[in-house]
């Protein structure tokens, strides 16, 4: 029985690598090589993670499987639909997207519903590393790249930095910087709302009103991360040269806006944390004094 299983195993996995492991290579060639979607990689990492984690809970909540089947192979036939027309047609949102419903599907026919609703913030949780269109993302980019020039250009104005901007571009001192798209914050925002949503499930808190305030507050808590990216940059370029502003301090900056906006996600869900038990503490006295 255990090889059964063992082998039937083994051929589900195989499947996989057939269908799946030239996208993924494809990926890493192309999408995922760019600052646009560099964030694919890391959501894909912590995802395998996730679902190691949360599988190794299922014996501890008590789950036993019941295939479902029925829900199953439908599911896999869509997900199946996906996979064919977005790699036929070069439609990596179909193409990519796809395997969110095909292991969805894998684990209602082996394990049943309950255990895939144990495990359903690993499939939500892949969507963050499918990379969108590139319509869409321009669409998107530019209100907020102009937002986060504008920002930046102010307050580096505040502390006396000989700065002027003409539209996207900032000059500070003899340089020029554009701000990309990289750092415009739509995919820092993508990766920011991933890693705290994560962080919420991880935590797993009660409060349902705390987690929706927290999970809204990503998005200025990304805007904010990225504008400290260009004035970090801004500075190293104007205090060390353009060459440092462009080499690995600029990749390290990188890592700045992302240190900066966990932070900022746990500082937050401090901050409301200690707000909520100064407001039960205050209500529980005001009981007190009613009875």
């Amino acid at each position: 029985m255990f090889w059964r299983a063992s082998a039937g195993w083994l051929v589900v996995l195989a499947g996989l690598l057939v269908l799946y492991l030239p996208s993924f290579i494809d990926l890493f060639k192309g999408p995922w090589s760019t600052d646009k979607n560099a964030h694919g990689p890391i959501v894909f990492a912590v995802t395998l993670w996730f679902l190691w984690f949360r599988a190794g809970s299922v014996s501890t909540a008590g789950l036993t499987p019941k295939p479902a089947p029925w829900l199953g192979y439908p599911l896999l036939a869509l997900g199946l639909l996906m996979f064919i027309v977005g790699r036929s047609q070069s439609v990596l949102i179909l193409e990519v997207g796809s395997l969110m419903p095909v292991l969805l599907a894998l684990t209602f026919i082996f394990f049943g519903g309950r255990i895939a609703r144990h495990l359903w913030f690993a499939f939500f949780f892949m969507c963050f590393m499918v990379p969108l269109p590139g319509s869409l993302v321009d669409a998107a980019t530019q209100p907020l790249k102009l937002a986060v020039s504008v920002s930046a250009e102010e307050l580096l104005y505040i502390f006396g930095y000989p700065v002027s901007r003409a539209g996207v571009i900032i000059n500070i001192g003899p340089y020029q910087l554009l701000v990309a798209d990289a750092c415009s914050g739509l995919n820092s925002l993508f990766t920011l709302e991933a890693l705290g949503l994560l962080y919420l499930n991880v935590m797993r808190h009660e409060s349902a009103f705390r987690n929706i305030v927290l999970a809204l507050l990503i998005v200025p808590i990304s805007f904010a991360s990225n504008v400290t990216r260009v004035i970090v940059l801004s500075l190293i370029t104007f205090h060390m040269g353009d060459a440092a502003g462009q080499g690995f301090l600029h990749g390290f900056s990188g890592m700045v806006l992302f240190l900066c906006g966990l932070m900022l996600i746990i500082g937050m869900d401090t901050l409301l944390r200690t707000l909520a038990s100064a407001w039960n503490k205050r209500r529980g006295a005001r009981l007190s004094e009613v009875a």
